[in-house]
């Protein structure tokens, strides 16, 4: 495994992180979570995500428990805010009131006194900026969180905080990035990168659409991620005929590299210096050993020109995203 450092701050995060969003918070069971958490630091992951609001609190109990085995210092650990909480509509947001209720909670879940990185989960527009920078920046002023990030910010939005309170805010982005959905690379990375900002990103498999088992024409198999119907939203942005029918075409250039799917998506996203980590999901101990592999793979430029060939205009990147959300067309 190789670490890299995370944006501005003295934190060293492992190439591969585990994350926990449609695993640890209720969709997997107790002892799976952790043989898969214990499998994470046999491969060399020491960074860890996870949100407030997966299971309303339960991926976060769920790693309270499992971590607080481990030495406090041998992994680095990440949380959110923003998600609604209960049943309440007004629970939920970034103003700060909630804020300073979420940390405290989720400290409490976690069985920690502080998190490495607490990460704005969304923006919120219906607080002001200043307000909820403050509200962050006190979390760190009382030691309870190290360092501060975003996830899934606009460039006008990041860049609303920075000039409200200096490139030091923030050291991470965590959007979500892979080889069918590259948006980001159109203004997020060189606007982070300028600050100071690492890219943790997330969905690096498309939701599992690059392991290649998904087939266009095919129905979805049963008991996969996408026969769910809570996949919905992610459907719209990776699971579509264009994008199945470019994977295919990845898997002769996989194995002519002598590489697996997964580790071919997963090397593609860290190929970029941006990157300090890619977050992935697992089921099974084998999934975390097989992404873990993925580190440190380097591929050629043979091979990157091969992928791009491939992917076509299949992937949804920063103009073509724009350009259809002016036309009112989805990406599909």
């Amino acid at each position: 495994m190789r670490y890299r450092k995370l944006g501005s701050s003295d934190l060293e995060v492992s190439e591969i992180s585990l994350g926990s969003w449609l695993t640890y918070s209720g969709g997997i069971e107790a002892d799976r979570t952790r043989a898969c958490t214990e499998a994470a630091f046999d491969a060399g992951i020491t960074f860890f995500d996870t949100a407030n609001v997966y299971g309303r609190g339960a991926a976060e109990s769920a790693w309270g428990e499992i971590l607080s085995a481990h030495p406090r210092d041998s992994y680095v650990l990440a949380t959110k805010v923003w998600g609604q909480m209960s049943d309440d509509p007004a629970d939920r947001g970034l103003a700060p009131a909630q804020i300073a209720r979420q940390i405290d909670a989720s400290l409490t879940r976690l069985r920690t006194d502080h998190v490495d990185l607490y990460q704005a989960h969304r923006f919120d527009p219906e607080v002001p900026i200043e307000d909820t920078v403050e509200a962050l920046q006190k979390v760190v002023e009382q030691g309870k969180a190290r360092y501060l990030g975003f996830s899934e910010w606009t460039p006008e939005q990041i860049r609303a905080a920075i000039d409200f309170a200096g490139p030091e805010l923030f050291v991470s982005s965590q959007p979500q990035y892979s080889m069918l959905w590259q948006a980001p690379e159109a203004e997020v990375f060189g606007l982070c990168a300028d600050n100071g900002i690492s890219q943790v990103v997330w969905s690096p498999l498309a939701q599992g659409v690059l392991t290649g088992k998904y087939r266009p024409g095919e129905p979805v198999p049963e008991g996969s991620r996408f026969a769910s119907e809570s996949m919905g939203v992610a459907r719209e942005i990776v699971y579509y005929d264009a994008a199945l029918e470019a994977v295919q075409r990845l898997v002769p250039i996989a194995e002519g590299a002598g590489l697996s799917m997964a580790t071919l998506a997963l090397a593609w996203v860290l190929r970029r210096g941006e990157v300090a980590s890619a977050i992935t999901g697992a089921s099974r101990p084998e999934q975390v050993h097989a992404n873990a592999a993925a580190s440190g793979v380097e591929l050629t430029d043979d091979v990157l020109a091969a992928v791009d060939e491939a992917l076509g205009d299949a992937p949804v990147s920063g103009p073509k995203l724009a350009a259809l959300a002016q036309s009112g067309v989805k990406h599909r």
